[in-house]
């Protein structure tokens, strides 16, 4: 039984920070969102988002109830349907039977290949692992993906390559024991903004010296001791001078290389054309500036290097990251406190769902889905027939996306994404999702993918269940149920597991006990068996403060930095570059590069934000546009502007403003009326598969004020 009046602690759901939240509670509402000033993650601060975001729990918008399709969707005219009177309402053994009957017919006839899903890194650990395990053990696909693909999936992939490691190699709040650290690629301030705050204690206390390399203007720029304002795109160039500087001037760390590296002469060797005249006629930046971010970097005692998605997200994202890891690896700036090579993740469960198998190569732990060993420790810990899982490696989500017709994929399970607006060259992804066959969508509300499907299961609210998250240092929290499920949602792993067993019961498999748990913890544990980094993450030990992974076993007690003695892989590894131009360069018609991010008050899809008083704060699209070009273009601040690039157009206000660099334009994505995603390239770094959302040609024009969206009319904004 819930007590009616309460305060109780949990972790925050918005970004990869994983603040610590104290919700307040009178009977059954939250009403006061604070946080301990002791928590050892944000330690008394909140952003905007954190501490009043969580309103969408109660928007009258939110589904609570299954519901089914009136009408029967056909391959090739699939419509969206927001209306609820295309719906019909339906009891929970409806819904799951019906989702059953349809997802094993399809598997029957067309077998794996037709069988995908996308997890979800807004839900738990916990529910992450159930969908993967069901869509592997029952459908036997590793068609299983989620957004990491479209935001950090290059930094995993560099990662592995060099080290054998995907994660954050050190903790966020260690930046203030940095002397010097490069943020690159993240604007922290609105997207990690507790990290920002860090980074600026950092600067104004403890006199460390913050080099930025972005093309745009943020607000760390006043912190910074040197700002890099590089093209778009130029990254690889830009960061391999800085290890050309390095080399040339002898700064680097020969004992490091000799006892923790491997294929330094071939690396080097591949610098020598990345001088810094090169990379100022490529990146734009002064040469200048790059010898003294070198030296900077290379001469402190403890550097560490931050960065987001400005990093991955292009189809060189793979070479971008690992120019980085390269200048670690170089100076030894990295296996200590205060050094380290950070990935900020964008999510708050984004390093989790990765960590519990939500990705097309990997089993959960990163174990490679292709290695016969692997494979058959999840057979035994699955009850699977030997041979049963599939070795092949599945398809990316921009491939399952691809990938949709009549020979490929058929059915596709969404829990909690929404690709309609975070997939690429959005116009392609809408005729791709009107082919499916079935489509199954597992969230809390009717969004631009939700509204296609055939089947709506009402998932609780993070506040509403129990579970862990993995944050962006690593560390496993506790989520607590803090309030009764509204109306009959049902949390996420429950909803799997009573799928789960109609899906084993159709199939003909015997009904065993591995989709019966009582409680998230089991599931965790049960993941833990195989996973060794988790092996030691328990309930009972999380309870207070979080434990950041490996943690090895039941005494352990985490580990906050990593590679203190050696790297997964055994030796760190230099990768040799060359530098390439971005997919889409711009010409005489598009002759703006557009690129692409996130604001303060916005996170994800908008699924969640704009069904709160969060769209209140930052109501419409805004294109960011420098004095220069709009001068140029007769455009001035709030006037009505066209933005076309050679997939689609779009019209939004301008917002005239110096935080945009000449040439280069930004639009935050979160807007269906207005969607950043109708204009992006769907092109991909081989690599990792994820798209070129950075770099995109776009030309820009005065729109009349008419036709202008109304953001009142669309069906998916959160006005109460």
């Amino acid at each position: 039984m819930i007590q009616s009046n309460r305060i109780v602690s949990t972790t925050c759901p918005f970004c990869g920070v994983g603040c610590n939240l104290e919700l307040h509670i009178k009977e059954n509402f939250i009403y006061r969102v604070t946080t301990p000033f002791d928590g050892v993650v944000n330690k008394g601060n909140l952003c905007v988002k954190g501490r009043f975001g969580y309103d969408f729990i109660y928007n009258p918008k939110r589904i609570t109830t299954p519901m089914i399709r009136k009408e029967l969707q056909e391959p090739g005219k699939r419509k969206q349907a927001f209306d609820l009177s295309e719906w019909r309402q339906v009891s929970w053994d409806e819904a799951l039977d019906y989702t059953a009957d349809r997802l094993v017919a399809i598997y029957q006839r067309d077998g794996y290949h037709a069988m995908a899903v996308y997890c979800c890194a807004k839900a738990t650990n916990e529910d992450n692992y159930l969908l993967q395990k069901m869509f592997r053990s029952l459908f036997r696909t590793n068609n299983v993906d989620h957004c990491t693909r479209l935001c950090h999936a290059a930094s995993v992939v560099a990662l592995q390559m060099a080290v054998g490691s995907s994660a954050m190699s050190n903790t966020a709040a260690e930046v203030v024991d940095n002397d010097v650290f490069i943020v690159t690629g993240t604007n922290t301030t609105e997207n990690h903004p507790i990290i920002a705050l860090q980074m600026k204690a950092a600067v104004k206390k403890h006199g460390a010296k913050m080099i930025v390399v972005d093309p745009r203007r943020i607000e760390l720029v006043d912190y910074a001791a040197l700002w890099l304002a590089e093209k778009p795109g130029t990254d690889v160039a830009l960061f391999s001078a800085m290890a050309h500087v390095i080399l040339k001037e002898k700064l680097y760390n020969q004992k490091f290389i000799d006892e923790r590296t491997e294929n330094f002469e071939e690396f080097a060797k591949s610098m020598e054309k990345f001088t810094p005249e090169y990379a100022e006629s490529i990146s734009g930046v002064d040469r200048n500036l790059i010898i003294q971010a070198a030296r900077m970097y290379a001469a402190a005692k403890n550097a560490a290097i931050y960065w987001a998605l400005g990093i991955p997200e292009h189809i060189n994202g793979t070479a971008n990251a690992l120019s980085l890891i390269n200048l670690a690896l170089l100076t030894g700036h990295i296996g200590r406190h205060g050094t380290g090579l950070n990935p900020l993740r964008g999510q708050n469960n984004v390093q989790g769902a990765s960590d519990s198998g939500a990705m097309p190569w990997h089993y959960p732990g990163y174990m490679s889905v292709t290695e016969e060993e692997n494979a058959k420790k999840w057979e035994q810990a699955w009850n699977i027939e030997p041979g049963g899982l599939n070795r092949q490696r599945g398809l990316t989500t921009t491939e399952i996306m691809g990938a949709i017709g009549a020979n490929g994929v058929r059915a596709l399970y969404v829990m909690g994404e929404n690709p309609m607006m975070s997939e690429p060259n959005l116009n392609h992804t809408r005729h791709q999702m009107e082919q499916l066959e079935f489509l199954v969508a597992q969230d809390l509300f009717l969004n631009e993918t939700t509204s296609f499907a055939d089947v709506f299961l009402p998932a609780t609210s993070w506040a509403e269940k129990d579970g862990t998250f993995t944050n962006t240092d690593r560390r496993v929290q506790r989520v607590r149920q803090a309030i009764p499920p509204l109306g009959q949602s049902r949390p996420d792993w429950q909803i799997i597991c009573d799928l789960a067993k109609r899906i084993e019961k159709r199939l003909g498999r015997p009904r065993s006990a591995y989709w019966d748990y009582e409680h998230p913890s089991e599931i965790l544990t049960e993941m833990g068996s195989v996973v060794k980094e988790y092996a030691g993450v328990k309930y009972p030990r999380i309870e207070k403060i979080g434990l950041q992974t490996p943690v090895w076993d039941d005494q352990h007690p985490g580990t906050p930095f990593l590679f203190s003695e050696s790297f997964p892989r055994g030796r760190g590894k230099f990768h040799p570059l060359v530098y390439n131009p971005s997919a889409e360069m711009p010409d005489e018609d598009y002759p703006l590069i557009l690129t692409t991010g996130r604001v303060l008050e916005h996170w994800h899809g908008g699924t969640l934000t704009r069904h709160s008083w969060m769209d209140d704060l930052y109501p419409e699209a805004l294109i960011e546009i420098n004095p220069r070009d709009a001068a140029h273009l007769g455009v001035n601040d709030r006037d009505a502007v066209r933005v076309s690039s050679r997939r689609g157009t779009i019209v939004l206000r301008a917002k005239v403003t110096p935080k945009a660099n000449p040439g280069v334009v930004f639009i935050p994505f979160f807007y269906g009326e207005a969607a950043a995603n109708l204009l992006t390239n769907d092109a991909v770094d081989p690599q990792a598969k994820i798209p070129e959302y950075k770099v995109s040609a776009v030309r820009v024009s005065l729109a009349r004020p008419e036709e202008l969206p109304n953001p009142e009319a669309t069906q998916v904004r959160g006005r109460y």
